[in-house]
């Protein structure tokens, strides 16, 4: 059995395929995905999951907040699942591969092991969270906090898109019907494959990054109130400009990241003009701020001075200002033990690898908060994500979801997982 699990190689080429053809569901013609959580396009990815699921032999179940979760069985059912997966919903103008290779590449891996008549111990959980990106509803990662419990189902329900949809009424628009409470499904072990959505991985020729823990973040939604006034007759010394003041800020933000050391980030991804004309002096400006780094005492320095450098704007330019904070992540660190799994793994495979931190937010910091959690990272061309050119390889894509075959795997037959309390 070990001699057959070591020579276990997940079908590359049915990856692939598998990652292509689900490009088509929100295809944009500059390659790219744009599938939104919870729009049509979403559901009709959802659907086609679901049914390639059962198809390879899985139960499928949904929550209260349309995450689906797929069970292949094990021997002993009493045993918690190991689990995977990740997400299948993007950006506006994302890739094909951010969430998407961890969703598939854990459908492959039940694949392989269907081919090889493989039964594992403990059952495996193949999971497609619910609005990871956060890009129509805020938080991201909402589905797998609330599962952990950071929110209440109603909670994240209520929630609503810029155009005043809630969570619960995008997935009645979708006919998606809960068949178990949010929360309810146990999970014993959680590891999710990704691409790194950042550049080290390809600059080092690694093929493998072995995930250590998440960086903390903090989203903000701000807004700057001058006065608006005719763009003719307005002497410059005498303007309250949202936008002026919203463009101090940026500026400022980049100067306090910088300041606080290469791993500190900061960014004004949102800005909306109130009532624009090219003609009117902006009075009243909306916008959001995304601030991250691996250290929780130097996320609360950066945003104690973006809020000392806004005031000192708002104050100099007779405006006022707001910020609020909408979200909070803690950093996150993950289990050393099934990190050291899964570094094992990838050594095993003869695969380069190095550890590293996670720049972004994904499910799997939720899930380490209540069980054994890893991530597998493989590179992405130039580093780039969310964005239409985001690009990977057939060979990298498929050595991820091998070290992903053979962590579960171990996790699965191991005589006792190690849960927590």
């Amino acid at each position: 059995m070990e001699t057959a699990r070591n020579n276990l190689r997940v079908d590359g080429a049915r990856l692939w395929s598998t990652l292509m053809e689900t490009a088509a569901f929100g295809a944009t013609p500059a390659g790219g995905i744009n599938r939104l959580t919870l729009s049509p396009a979403d559901g009709r990815v959802r659907d086609w999951f679901r049914a390639a699921c059962e198809a390879a032999g899985l139960t499928v179940g949904t929550d209260s907040l349309g995450t689906q979760f797929a069970l292949r069985p094990g021997r002993d059912s009493t045993r918690p699942p190991v689990a995977t997966g990740s997400h299948l919903d993007t950006q506006p103008t994302g890739g094909r591969f951010d969430g998407i290779l961890g969703t598939l590449a854990g459908l492959e891996v039940v694949r392989t092991l269907n081919d090889a008549g493989i039964e594992t111990e403990a059952p495996i959980l193949l999971v497609n969270w619910t609005n990871e990106e956060g890009s129509r509803y805020a938080p991201a990662t909402m589905a797998s906090a609330a599962h952990v419990g950071t929110f209440t189902a109603e909670d994240i329900l209520a929630r609503t898109d810029a155009d005043g949809v809630s969570v619960g009424q995008a997935l009645a628009s979708l006919g998606i019907v809960a068949t178990e409470p949010t929360g309810s499904r146990a999970i014993g072990a959680f590891v999710e494959l990704h691409i790194e959505q950042g550049p080290i991985l390809e600059a080092e020729a690694k093929t493998v990054g072995v995930v250590e823990g998440g960086q903390g973040i903090l989203w903000f939604d701000g807004t700057i109130t001058g006065f608006e006034s005719h763009a003719g007759t307005t002497p410059m010394p005498r303007r309250r400009d949202a936008v002026l003041g919203l463009a101090e800020l940026a500026l400022a933000v980049e100067r306090i990241a910088l300041a606080h050391g290469p791993s500190a980030v900061g960014t004004l991804g949102e800005a909306v003009i109130g009532a624009p004309s090219r003609n009117v002096v902006p009075g009243r400006v909306r916008f959001t701020l995304d601030i991250r780094d691996p250290r929780a005492a130097t996320l609360d320095a950066i945003e104690a001075d973006v809020r000392a450098a806004l005031a000192d704007i708002a104050a100099r330019r007779q405006l006022t200002a707001t910020l609020d904070l909408v979200w909070r992540q803690e950093p996150v660190p993950f289990d050393p033990a099934l990190v050291a799994l899964v570094e094992r793994e990838a050594e095993a495979l003869g695969l380069a690898h190095r550890r590293m931190v996670s720049g972004a937010s994904h499910d799997a910091c939720n899930l380490a908060l209540k069980v054994p959690t890893a991530m597998i990272f493989v590179p992405c061309k130039d580093g780039i994500s969310h964005n239409e050119a985001e690009s990977a390889t057939p060979s990298d894509c498929t050595a991820g979801a091998d070290v992903l075959l053979q962590t579960l795997l171990t996790l699965a037959n191991r005589p006792a997982l190690p849960l927590r309390d």
